[in-house]
């Protein structure tokens, strides 16, 4: 079944809700951003979720040394989400985590990249948007996305994603797991209940 990722989260009503409408992993952004969250906040958070949900830490072009300091205060993190311009080295150096490389598409070409990242777990497609990185609300071409399952890592689709049309997006891409943010919003930063129980029940319905 299609994972869900519920990224942007930055209060514990909305990752409770989140996690009791069936969302499979919670993403916290720790770079500069509308939905951004202090590490003493998203820690708190943490600790009251079930064991059974996964805990996503998304930096962007970050020092290691950062990195490794907000995973310490954290004291749990499944996987982390580097969505910069971070080498395939820089991604190789965190042991014992698992590793998501977003690569920003604007065109096939995108895609020649992910043969130099092996080494990570997931590659998330998100669309590309000059001096932006994520949150922009808006979808690339699908049939892109489709090209990028022959490099053969798992695949997360992202960008412009809502309850309306991530069904379509799961039928026609079949993706590992789909991550939406903006797109279950009622402002930057804090989620609409509504929203995330429907998209949610979209992603996974029929998958």
């Amino acid at each position: 079944m299609t994972k869900v990722k519920i990224c942007g989260i930055t209060n514990l009503e909305d990752a409770l809700f989140a996690q009791e409408a069936g969302a499979d992993i919670l993403g916290f952004i720790f770079a500069e951003s509308a939905r951004s969250v202090e590490p003493e906040v998203a820690a708190d958070i943490i600790r009251r979720l079930s064991d059974g949900i996964k805990v996503s830490a998304l930096f962007v072009n970050q020092e290691k040394a950062f990195v490794d300091k907000v995973i310490e205060q954290l004291g749990r993190v499944d996987l982390l989400q580097f969505h910069g311009d971070e080498t395939p080295d820089y991604c190789r150096g965190f042991s014992g985590k698992e590793i998501i490389k977003v690569f920003r598409v604007k065109n096939e070409a995108t895609l020649k990249r992910i043969s130099n990242y092996k080494g990570v777990n997931f590659i998330l497609l998100d669309t590309f948007k000059e001096s932006q990185y994520g949150g922009t609300g808006e979808a690339f071409d699908w049939n892109i996305a489709l090209k990028a399952r022959e490099y053969g890592i798992p695949i997360f689709l992202s960008g412009g994603l809502r309850p309306d049309n991530v069904n379509e997006a799961v039928s026609k891409v079949t993706p590992y797991g789909v991550d939406v943010s903006s797109g279950v919003e009622a402002s930057p930063g804090k989620k609409d209940p509504g929203l995330v129980k429907d998209f949610i029940s979209e992603a996974k319905r029929g998958s």
